[in-house]
C-alpha cells in the first residue's frame, strides 16, 4: 500500500473542541480578591473580563487591538487612489496621442495638438473635454475609454463588494445587466417603501439578479441591511473627501461609462436606503494621513472595517448600562481580528454566563450584588489550601472535607489529609503501599515495604470536644493603609471554612472591631470596605467574644486576635448603645478596660492567641503584657504566613483538647 501522508494544522472551526473546560474557580478567586479589596462583586467580574488571564485575552486587550487597527487603517492609507488612476490614465492617453499627432502633417493635427495644450490641468475637466474629441491614436483611445469604465467599476464596487473586479474588461453586454440589476433594485424598493411588495417579489428579483449578492440575503430587510450598510461606508469615503477631491470625483461619475445613466441609478438607490436605515452613519467622515492610495471601493471598505473596529470597541469596553460580553459580534470580531480573538471573546462570555448561571452571584432584595454562599465556600476552599500548603510544604490542591475530630472510632477509613488528628490505620496504609509496589521491580525481595503519603489511611471518629471559637479583627484605617485587608480577609475565609467542613461541632464567630466591634458573618467581612475611621476598640470586641463564650458554656473557649495597633477606644458601660471613648495615644482608662476585658476572658477559661501585626513597640509591649497576665500566646506572623499562622493555632489547639 502506498504510503498515507497526514498532514496537522491549528483547528480553525471556532473554539477548540478539545480545551479544557472554563477554570471557573480560578475566575471566582480573582473576583473573590477584588471583592475582599473592597470592589463590589458585579464590578469584580466585570474587571476581570477585561484584564483577562495568562492564557485568555481580556476584553481591555481586544479592544486595544481594535483601536490599533483602526488607528493602522487611518495613519497607513489616504483617498486619492482613483483620482491618482484616473490623472495616470489620463496623461498615457494623451501622451500616446501627442505621439500620432506628431507623426502627422496635415492641419487637423495641428489643431488637434492645440486642443490637448489648452487642457484643463484638473482631470474631471479635462476627462469631459476630451469627451468629443477624435482620437488618432488607438492607444490613446484605449486608455481613455479605461478611464470611464474605470470609474463605473469604482462606482459599483463602492455599493457592492468585488464589482470592480468583476467588470475588469466587461463587454457592453455586462454594463447593460448591471444596469438592468439597478433598474429593477431600485422599482423593488419603489414597492417596498409604499409596502406593495411582496415575498414572491423579493425572490423573482433574487431569481433574475442573484449573482451581484454573494451574501445571499433572505429577505428583503437582510438586503436593505447589506446594501445600506455599503452604502453609508460609500457615503462617508465622500464626507471624508476634501472639497477639491469631493468636486474632482462628482464631476467624474457623470463620466462613468460614458454616460450619467449609473450615476443617476445609484443615487436613486441611496435615497431609497437612507429612507429605509436611517440608523446607519450617513454623515460621518474619517481623516486618513497615510501614503497609500486607495481607490472607491477600496476607501468604503476601509470605512466600514473602521465602523466595525469602532463599534467592536464600544462593544468590548462595556462601558453601558446592562453591558455583557454576549454583546460582543463574534463574527465581526473574527471578520476584524482573526479567529483567535473570537474565542478568546466567546471565552470570556461563557465565563461570564457561567458565573452568573451556576449561583455564584446573588442579587439581594436592595439589588446589590453578592457573593453566594456557593461562592464562599469555594472561596474560603481556596484560602484554606493556600495555608495547607503553607503548612505542608505540599502543592496541590486538598478537598477538606472530613467526617468527624478526634474522638470514638467509627469503622471507617479513608486518605489522610492536612488537618487530621486522627490515628493511622496501618492495616490499610501497608495494604495501600504493597498494592502500588506490586508489580513492580524496585525491590525484587520484596523485604521492604516503602511507604509514601499517599498510602496513609487514618481512621474516621466521632467527635467528642465542642469549641467556641472567637476570631477578632482588626478594621481599623491602618489595616487598609498598610496593605493588611486582604490577608486579613483571607485568613478569615481559610479558619471559617476550616470550621464549618472539618470541625462542623465547633462554633465560629468572626468580630470585626474598629472604632465600634461587631459581629459579621464570613460573607460581610469579604464584602467590607476600609474607611477612614479613627479607633482600635478591641474592648468592645472582648466583650463580644465573651458573649459568644456564655452562649456555648460546656464548650471550649478560644480567642484569637488578629491587630496591628494599640487599643484607642473603649465603651464606658457597655450596654450595647454606649458612646466610644477615643484618644490618641491610648487612654489609661482605654488601657484598663481592655484589660479587664482579657480578664473576663481568661475567667471563661479561653485559650487566648494574639497575632501581632506591624512592628508597633508599643502593641507589642501591651500585648506582651496581656499574653503573661492571662497565659496567653503571641505569635509576629508575616503577612503571607498569617492565614497557615492562625489556622494553625486553632488545630494545635484543638490536638490540646
Amino acid at each position: 500500500m502506498a504510503n498515507r501522508l497526514s498532514r496537522y494544522s491549528r483547528y480553525t472551526g471556532g473554539p477548540d473542541p478539545l480545551a479544557p473546560p472554563v477554570d471557573l474557580r480560578e475566575a471566582l478567586e480573582a473576583i473573590g480578591q477584588d471583592v475582599m479589596e473592597g470592589t463590589s462583586p458585579r464590578r469584580a467580574l466585570s474587571e476581570l473580563l477585561r484584564r483577562g488571564s495568562a492564557n485568555m485575552r481580556g476584553a481591555d486587550k481586544l479592544a486595544a487591538e481594535a483601536n490599533r487597527r483602526r488607528r493602522e487603517l487611518l495613519q497607513r492609507n489616504n483617498l486619492d487612489g482613483t483620482l491618482a488612476d484616473i490623472k495616470k490614465l489620463l496623461d498615457e492617453a494623451v501622451l500616446a496621442e501627442r505621439k500620432e499627432l506628431a507623426r502627422a502633417l496635415d492641419d487637423d493635427a495641428r489643431f488637434g495638438e492645440l486642443q490637448l495644450e489648452s487642457l484643463s490641468p484638473s482631470p474631471a475637466k479635462a476627462v469631459q473635454e476630451l469627451a468629443e474629441y477624435d482620437w488618432r491614436s488607438a492607444e490613446a483611445r484605449e486608455k481613455y475609454e479605461q478611464i470611464r469604465d474605470l470609474l463605473g467599476r469604482e462606482m459599483l464596487d463602492q455599493r457592492f463588494a468585488g464589482m470592480k473586479q468583476a467588470l475588469e474588461n466587461a463587454t457592453d453586454e455586462d454594463r447593460q445587466r448591471v444596469n438592468d440589476m439597478l433598474d429593477d433594485l431600485n422599482d423593488l424598493l419603489d414597492k417596498h417603501a409604499k409596502g406593495e411588495d411582496t415575498p414572491a417579489d423579493f425572490q423573482d428579483f433574487m431569481a433574475k439578479h442573484g449573482e451581484f449578492f454573494p451574501e445571499n440575503p433572505k429577505n428583503i430587510d437582510e438586503l436593505l441591511d447589506s446594501l445600506a450598510q455599503r452604502a453609508a461606508a460609500a457615503q462617508r469615503f465622500r464626507n471624508s473627501l476634501s472639497d477639491q477631491q469631493r468636486a474632482e470625483l462628482d464631476s467624474l461619475a457623470q463620466q462613468a461609462f460614458g454616460s450619467p445613466s449609473l450615476m443617476n441609478a445609484l443615487n436613486r438607490l441611496d435615497g431609497h436606503l437612507q429612507a429605509a436605515r436611517p440608523g446607519e452613519d450617513w454623515t460621518g467622515s474619517q481623516r486618513f494621513s497615510g501614503g497609500d492610495p486607495l481607490g472607491m471601493g477600496e476607501g468604503a471598505q476601509a470605512l466600514a472595517d473602521i465602523a466595525e473596529l469602532e463599534q467592536l470597541a464600544e462593544q468590548l469596553s462595556q462601558s453601558y448600562a446592562g453591558a455583557t460580553m454576549d454583546d460582543v459580534d463574534l463574527d465581526m470580531l473574527a471578520r476584524q481580528l482573526g479567529d483567535d480573538a473570537a474565542v478568546d471573546a466567546r471565552t470570556l462570555a461563557d465565563l461570564e454566563r457561567a458565573l452568573m448561571n451556576q449561583g455564584f452571584l446573588d442579587r439581594g432584595s436592595d439589588g446589590q450584588w453578592r457573593l453566594s454562599p456557593k461562592a464562599m465556600r469555594q472561596l474560603g476552599q481556596a484560602a484554606l489550601r493556600d495555608v495547607a500548603q503553607q503548612l505542608s510544604g505540599r502543592h496541590g490542591e486538598r478537598d477538606t472535607r472530613r467526617a468527624g475530630a478526634a474522638g470514638e472510632l467509627t469503622g471507617a477509613t479513608r486518605p489522610w489529609q492536612f488537618g487530621d488528628t486522627e490515628p493511622w490505620n496501618v492495616t490499610r496504609t501497608l495494604t495501600n503501599a504493597v498494592l502500588r509496589e506490586a508489580g513492580t521491580s524496585a525491590d525484587p525481595s520484596g523485604s521492604r515495604i516503602q511507604i509514601t503519603v499517599e498510602d496513609v489511611e487514618i481512621s474516621e471518629t466521632e467527635t467528642r470536644t465542642q469549641a467556641a471559637v472567637a476570631l477578632l479583627v482588626d478594621t481599623s484605617f491602618s489595616m487598609v493603609m498598610e496593605n493588611r485587608w486582604l490577608p486579613m480577609k483571607r485568613t478569615a475565609l481559610a479558619l471559617n471554612h476550616l470550621v464549618s467542613t472539618r470541625f462542623r461541632s465547633d462554633d465560629l464567630q468572626i468580630v470585626a472591631f474598629g472604632r465600634y466591634a461587631r459581629t459579621v458573618t464570613a460573607t460581610e467581612l469579604t464584602g467590607l470596605e476600609g474607611v477612614y475611621e479613627q479607633g482600635t476598640n478591641l474592648h468592645h470586641a472582648l466583650a463580644l467574644a465573651a458573649r459568644h463564650l456564655r452562649r456555648h458554656p460546656n464548650a471550649q473557649p478560644v480567642v484569637l486576635v488578629v491587630t496591628d495597633g494599640e487599643p484607642t477606644a473603649h465603651l464606658e458601660n457597655f450596654d450595647g448603645s454606649s458612646e466610644v471613648f477615643f484618644d490618641y495615644p491610648p487612654h489609661p482608662r482605654t488601657i484598663a478596660h481592655t484589660v479587664r476585658g482579657f480578664d473576663e476572658i481568661s475567667r471563661l477559661g479561653a485559650q487566648v492567641t494574639i497575632f501581632r501585626l506591624g512592628s508597633d513597640p508599643g502593641l507589642a509591649r501591651f500585648i506582651d503584657q496581656v499574653a503573661r497576665r492571662v497565659g496567653g500566646r503571641v505569635v509576629e506572623p508575616d503577612l503571607d504566613g498569617l492565614g497557615a499562622a492562625v489556622v494553625s493555632d486553632y488545630l494545635s489547639a484543638k490536638r490540646r483538647r
